[in-house]
């Protein structure tokens, strides 16, 4: 029992002095609180507006596109079109495209409409540890292969790509995203 008793006595010790040197410390500099919003951004990222959605004719055009730079490089994709909202404008499935790509194809889609970027940028955040990323929306998907359609700087839309590994995916769908001016 006395044993016990010396031992919370150091510990309440201890304390008390880790207590007193804190209190005792100078305060932090300018340049210090300065750091601790360094990485927050002036203006907001990723803040283009919305406009009008993807026409069908559009839509189908950048679907072409997409589906060429895949047959050039022997690449079997599923191709999505959607509009600002995320919601399918036009899908193609080329032969023998993996059929689980399909879904995936049409949420990169989605992810990349209704977040207005690149969705490298969540497989990026999440690669780097953000769990976070997870908790954001049941449906997005982080991984390379959905694309913003940028249209006189407002988001018309987006394309997703599913069926080869993420950088093959981003390859096709950049293709087609690069001709929406």
């Amino acid at each position: 029992m006395h044993r016990s008793v010396q031992i919370a006595g150091a510990a309440c010790l201890v304390f008390a002095t880790a207590s007193q040197a804190q209190s005792s410390a100078a305060p932090p500099s300018a340049s210090a609180s300065s750091q601790s919003s360094a990485g927050v951004p002036e203006r907001m990222p990723h803040d283009i507006p919305y406009g009008p959605p993807v026409a069908l004719d559009v839509a189908k055009h950048l679907l072409a596109l997409a589906e060429a730079e895949a047959r050039r490089r022997d690449w079997k994709m599923n191709i999505a079109v959607v509009d600002p909202h995320g919601d399918l404008v036009a899908f193609e499935r080329m032969d023998g495209a993996q059929y689980a790509s399909v879904e995936v194809s049409q949420r990169k889609a989605r992810t990349s409409a209704r977040f207005r970027r690149e969705t490298r940028e969540f497989y990026t955040q999440f690669e780097s540890g953000h769990a976070y990323v997870a908790t954001l929306d049941p449906d997005l998907v982080a991984s390379p292969g959905g694309f913003p359609l940028i249209e006189d700087g407002k988001v018309i839309g987006a394309i997703g790509c599913g069926g080869g590994t993420g950088d093959q995916d981003a390859v096709v769908c950049k293709a087609a995203a690069s001709a929406v001016k």
